[in-house]
């Protein structure tokens, strides 16, 4: 079966230069084959802190920058029935360039590594994936790190 995936790529004027659309789609296709799914939609924002803080602020209740947040569309969402085209509307990942360079410097990898790993942490999230108990963090991280290991 041929996997079809619409991934919806917006990345900030600032950090347009900085990194490829179609990089990010890569990484999108890559993670989503890895873990089954055929058919999706999702969307991928590339931005700055002031961004990230206020949609923290707004839908998490943290007033502070974060390096990448998720909107599932179908989170608690159990017997979500797919529309009648057969693609799952999974959502958005929206990540912090400003921030994820600030970690990269600080662990002292390339820009590029850092959002690839901040892109894998979301879309894993938009697939059901968590991290607030221990067991589900170390689940969750050992799938990171596969993946990321798998892009090369």
């Amino acid at each position: 079966m041929t996997e079809s995936y619409q991934v919806h790529v917006r990345i900030d004027a600032p950090f347009r230069k900085r990194i490829a659309e179609d990089w990010l789609r890569l990484i999108a296709g890559h993670v989503l084959a890895a873990e089954g799914v055929t058919s999706a939609e999702i969307g991928i924002v590339i931005a700055g802190d002031r961004a990230l803080q206020t949609l923290n602020r707004d839908y998490r209740g943290e007033d502070a920058p974060t390096d990448v947040l998720s909107f599932a569309l179908t989170e608690n969402a159990q017997d979500f029935v797919l529309p009648p085209d057969g693609v799952s509307r999974l959502g958005e990942v929206v990540i912090s360039f400003p921030t994820a360079r600030r970690q990269a410097e600080q662990a002292g990898r390339p820009i590029e590594q850092e959002v690839a790993h901040l892109l894998i942490h979301g879309i894993l999230h938009l697939l059901g994936y968590d991290h607030a108990q221990k067991e589900e963090e170390r689940a969750m991280r050992a799938r990171e790190e596969a993946l990321l290991a798998a892009l090369g």
